[in-house]
């Protein structure tokens, strides 16, 4: 395994974070033990997850299960490197959800308390709260920061415009403000570039690209899954077939796997830290590990370019 800064923190965490959004919903109780532990043999060290994962509202089913295979004890707490999220509704009531300053300090002491742990590494926001000012948001951060249940705190979903917004006010406060930001980023979508990945490089932010395979169809054509036969995931196997078929032409020359490359071509960012893979079954995690030893040159990485093409970069893209 090889190991990176989390931005320009001085925490280490692997270069595949392991996600674990299918715990529960997807994954049994038992089989996710396995993945973690399997995880931790693979040497990765960092987990995500989110209060909400699970889907019953108020009940942190994901979380929960992470504690419980954390309470089994043998050092499983102290090598992971672990980042939840808050912002999600997490009851009926009004102030159960999003960052109000009250709802960050009731969803932090729950998550400790689902989590069976008594601090949190990296604390994100999972969206914008446009309705709240950053000095409620950083008083309340700064706060959990100082009893010493949060390390780090991250964001999720933020456009560039906000990671700015973030920092700066962070910076006014002497606080050290966002170290990572988790967005959607693969080979079609390609947003992030514009705005997003300019910011996290300007402010030292490690880059967490969520849904890598986006969605699976980077996964390879002839691959049943899941996540396939889900209306919007059918929609974009349609919408960008052509591609696809170029870039699995271009993997069989190369001979290797999609989805190896797919997360390969991430790596060769260093604004990305890590990757979030998120397998079903213990074959889906072992068969990532593959990514970690494929190095594409700057002729492949420009072929890769060609076949799914870059949006460019802003501001610079249209100042004049």
């Amino acid at each position: 395994m090889q190991y990176v800064n989390l931005g320009r923190t001085g925490l280490k965490v692997s270069r595949l974070c392991l996600g674990t959004m299918n715990f529960g919903p997807e994954t049994t109780e038992a089989d996710s033990y396995a993945i973690m532990d399997k995880a931790l043999e693979l040497g990765i060290n960092f987990f995500d997850t989110a209060n909400v994962y699970g889907w019953k509202i108020g009940e942190g089913i994901t979380e929960q299960i992470i504690g419980r295979w954390w309470a089994q004890g043998g050092g499983r707490r102290e090598k992971v490197v672990i980042a939840t999220k808050v912002y999600g509704k997490m009851g009926e009531w009004q102030n159960e959800g999003r960052l109000s300053a009250l709802h960050i300090k009731r969803a932090c002491e729950a998550s400790l308390k689902r989590l069976q742990t008594d601090y949190i590494d990296v604390y994100q926001m999972h969206h914008v709260d446009r309705e709240t000012p950053w000095e409620e948001i950083w008083q309340a951060m700064e706060q959990l920061v100082r009893e010493g249940k949060v390390l780090y705190v991250g964001s999720s979903n933020f456009a560039g415009w906000h990671i700015a917004q973030a920092n700066e006010a962070a910076k006014n406060r002497h606080f050290m403000g966002l170290v990572s930001e988790q967005s959607l980023y693969n080979l079609v979508e390609r947003r992030i570039e514009m705005e997003v990945i300019p910011a996290c490089e300007h402010y030292g932010l490690g880059l967490i690209p969520w849904s890598p395979l986006a969605g699976g169809i980077l996964g390879g054509l002839n691959i049943e899954g899941k996540r396939r036969q889900t209306d919007r995931a059918k929609q974009s196997l349609a919408k960008y077939l052509p591609q696809l078929k170029k870039f699995e032409t271009f993997c069989t020359k190369l001979g290797e796997k999609p989805a190896d490359v797919a997360l390969a071509w991430q790596l060769h960012n260093p604004v990305v830290t890590a990757p979030i893979i998120g397998p079903r079954t213990m074959e889906q995690l072992t068969g990532s590990m593959r990514t970690l030893e494929i190095k594409l040159t700057e002729s492949q990485l420009k072929r890769l370019d060609e076949i799914f093409p870059p949006v460019g970069k802003a501001p610079e893209a249209y100042a004049w």
